[in-house]
Parts: C-alpha cells; structure tokens; sequence
C-alpha cells in the first residue's frame, strides 16, 4: 500500500579525514576519521537525533561506517555506496592531477585512468546510485524514511539522479564533510529538500 505522504532519503556525508582535509581523492583507501571527523558525525547525530528509519545503507569503508555508528544507526552495508574509483588518481589533489596532465582536469566530464583499480567514469557511478535509489523507492512510498551514509562524490552523483540530472551534473551539487542532504518529493516529482547542510 503506497502512502499518501511518501517517506525521504536522507544522505550523510562521512566525517573529516586527514585526506578529505589535504584535498586528496579518497576512493577505495579505507582511512579513519580525524578526531575532528568525530566531533562532526557527533553534530549529525544530535541533529538527526528525533529521525527513525525503515532503511539504513552505508558503505562499507571504515570513515562510512563509524559516521553511522556515531549516529546511531546500524546500516547494512551496500557495495554501491563505495566512494567514486579514482583509479590512478587515488591518493592525489586536483593540483596534482592537473600537473599530470599538463592541463585542466575534472572529474565529472573527464574521469580518470585506470591505476591499482579500473576507475570508474561519470555514466558508471550513476548505475550503481541508481541501484541503491531503487533500494529506498518502497520504503519511501510507504511513508517511511531511509538513510545512506556515504562519501562526497557517490553522493553528489546520487542526488543528481534522484533530481533526473545527467551524470555529470553531478559536479554542481557541493556536499561537505558531515553534511546532511534530504530528498523528498513535492507533487509525486523528485526533490531536493535540503543540501549540504551543516549541524552545528
């Protein structure tokens, strides 16, 4: 039975790390919080403190999981939540990356190569989020609420398909460490609630 007031999505961002603090691409590396990160994924559970939900997915990787923990929520892990495969650039800041290729660079048109990992272009991480939506559709359409805890960039792809942005739009849509992003619907259309924002 599909209620008359569908449930939302909400979206959190892993806390700090010492590489999503240097600028550093962050994909498969699997790296702890900071203390800092900590205190953060703290500021998110107080904020979503009052919130239950039908639906929990993290990614498997540590700085993901120990943000759910924190929260207070026990999430089944989901492969396709996995932060963006950097591929080659694994490890590396965008400076860096330019001076590679002796030129400009962005992730969402121009991908990666591929390195210890095959990387992963735009079109490719869009079919995993869009897995993980479907995930949440019934749950939603229930009127309850579901939560993905995850990384920067999965994340942002993750939004620009629930808005049925292209792919690559997903460069536009700025998410911060910590952050907690809802998605909900207005008139039976995908829409963003909130973004990016930041518990004090």
């Amino acid at each position: 039975m599909t209620s008359e007031r569908p449930g939302e999505l909400v979206l959190v961002r892993h806390g700090e790390t010492e590489w999503s603090k240097s600028g550093q691409h962050t994909g498969r590396t699997d790296i702890p919080l900071t203390e800092n990160g900590v205190t953060q994924a703290g500021r998110a559970a107080r904020y979503l403190a009052d919130r239950d939900f039908a639906l929990a997915l993290s990614s498997p990787l540590a700085r993901a999981r120990e943000t759910a923990r924190i929260i207070g929520v026990d999430p089944e892990l989901d492969e396709d939540l996995y932060e963006w495969d950097y591929g080659a650039y694994e490890g590396l800041t965008t400076p860096q990356i330019k001076v590679q290729r002796h030129g400009p660079w962005d992730l969402w048109t121009d991908g990666v190569p591929a390195g210890d990992t095959p990387g992963e272009s735009a079109a490719e991480v869009r079919v995993r989020v869009e897995r993980v939506i479907n995930r949440a559709r019934p749950v939603l359409a229930e009127g309850q609420d579901a939560i993905f805890v995850a990384h920067g960039h999965v994340l942002r792809a993750l939004g620009a398909a629930w808005i049925r942005l292209a792919p690559q739009d997903g460069a536009v849509l700025k998410l911060g460490t910590a952050t907690v992003s809802t998605l909900g619907y207005e008139h039976g259309r995908p829409v963003i609630d909130a973004w990016n924002i930041t518990p004090s």
